[in-house]
């Protein structure tokens, strides 16, 4: 693959709507700084007056090949339904184009596969959009585990408590979706929302390569009167038998920012990844920190400048995560909470569910590194559990 061409990066941007706002948004800030150039963008839908003030007058197409032909960019940036994913990466890689592509980065485990095989065919530098590991934060969690700050690691928790109402899921066809027309899609709490704090805590054990995992449990429950899980715990067991657990609801009584918490013999350090602040807690210290993100867009663009600059996030670094996501569309569909379990609030686009007690059952599960159905509550059941030899066959 050649070299960048020119000192600003040629970018086309595939998908406008939903999240691609802010690829657009950003794209115009790197544009004033003189680093990209959005050059194109291709989606079905024309985009509106806010999406073309922020885009500018460039071509819009519904077909990607000819945008790539005719636009010649250095990077792709795919923003689309998860399960068009891969092989709109591939059609990128194939025109010469590096590849920035949304997480989660395929639905299944067999189309992650074929997407790294494809991209190490044709030489593509490919980065997954988990913004969170751009974060100097990620770091620093291990930097202070290797000085004995917290003694002896025990495991990882995670709680995760927002509210999506009826609106997020009327938004797209495949949104809430365990598949759309026998094509897997697993757009569900763990594997879309809350990626960030599986892949992140993944990140922090070290586990995020092939053979890093043992064992995935996860559960899967739903308030909202959708397919996929809305409200889900998971545990995975590492190959230097840490345990990560992460506990995650969409149906929150009071919404907050997710964080992560190392716990320790003697301390925890906790994490809040949409922030970058690391507040630790030990015996002899207690400090908080706060630490810069590196955007992933410019991470790619640096790396296509000097190829010897090891990206921040390329597929390797997601494997794992991708074993989460497989054990997660294996696992049987979501448990219903039954109604007198759960509440309505909110009319109309903004009506959601809200299961009472979720938030203190997160806490809990994320500080006692344990899954919901072994704290008690009355509407989980056990866990599914896969092995690694089992990842990628579908019982």
């Amino acid at each position: 693959m050649p070299e960048q061409s020119g000192p600003a990066g040629r970018v086309v941007l595939v998908g406008a709507h939903g999240h691609g706002r802010w690829h657009l948004q950003n794209l115009r800030r790197l544009a004033a700084a003189g680093d990209a150039h959005l050059v194109g963008i291709c989606d079905p839908r024309p985009p509106d007056d806010e999406l073309r003030a922020l885009a500018g007058d460039v071509p819009v197409a519904a077909s990607l090949d000819e945008l790539l032909a005719a636009t010649r960019p250095d990077v792709t940036i795919i923003c689309t339904p998860i399960h068009t994913h891969t092989d709109l990466a591939l059609t990128a890689a194939r025109a010469g184009s590096a590849v920035l592509l949304e997480k989660p980065p395929t639905p299944t485990l067999a189309e992650f596969d074929r997407l790294v095989e494809g991209l190490e065919a044709t030489g593509t530098a490919c980065q997954i959009g988990f913004q969170s590991l751009g974060s100097a934060a990620i770091g620093r969690g291990p930097t202070l585990v290797e000085e004995g700050a917290i003694g002896t690691v025990r495991g990882v928790g995670g709680a995760c408590a927002w509210v999506r109402d009826a609106s997020y899921y009327d938004r797209a066809s495949w949104a809430g979706r365990r598949s759309v027309d026998g094509v897997p899609v697993v757009d569900g709490a763990l594997t879309n929302p809350f990626a960030h704090a599986v892949a992140t805590a993944l990140a922090l054990t070290g586990a995020t390569g092939a053979g890093a995992l043992t064992s995935v449990e996860v559960e899967l429950y739903r308030a909202n009167p959708i397919e996929a899980d809305d409200t889900s715990c998971l545990r995975v067991r590492t190959s230097d038998g840490l345990v990560v657990t992460i506990a995650a609801t969409l149906a929150a009584e009071h919404p907050r920012d997710p964080v992560l918490v190392v716990h320790g013999s003697t301390g925890r350090i906790t994490l809040s990844y949409k922030t970058g602040e690391v507040r630790l807690k030990g015996d002899a210290v207690e400090e908080t920190t706060t630490h810069p993100g590196t955007d992933l867009l410019e991470d790619l663009l640096a790396h296509l400048r000097d190829r010897t600059r090891p990206l921040l996030v390329p597929p390797s670094a997601t494997r794992s995560f991708m074993e989460v996501v497989e054990a997660v569309r294996c696992a049987p569909d979501p448990a219903e909470i039954p109604a007198g379990d759960r509440r309505a609030e909110g009319q109309g686009a903004t009506a959601h569910q809200v299961v009472p007690g979720i938030d203190a059952l997160v806490d809990r599960a994320a500080e006692e590194l344990r899954l919901f159905s072994e704290l008690g509550a009355p509407w989980a059941r056990p866990p599914a559990v896969r092995q690694p030899a089992a990842v990628g066959v579908r019982p």
